[in-house]
């Protein structure tokens, strides 16, 4: 059975696009406990993962008025 605030929840995410769903999916699996090896990963969400992580290392990270604006954009 699943409940009425799921089916809310993931009738938004379907409106996202694929990336975010993606996202939004890797999330949940993460939270369920499920094994992290089911989520796939194409090369170039790797590679983009792997330019995150080198960025974060030299302490590149996005300006707070930046994120500030995307948070905006989705009514967060």
């Amino acid at each position: 059975m699943t409940t009425k605030l799921l089916e809310q929840a993931i009738d938004k995410v379907r409106e996202l696009p694929d990336d975010e769903q993606e996202a939004v999916a890797a999330v949940m699996l993460q939270m369920a406990g499920a094994d992290a090896s089911l989520v796939r990963l194409d090369d170039e969400t790797r590679a983009a993962i792997r330019e995150g992580t080198a960025q974060a290392e030299r302490d590149e990270f996005v300006p707070d008025e930046v994120v500030a604006e995307a948070n905006k954009r989705r009514g967060l």
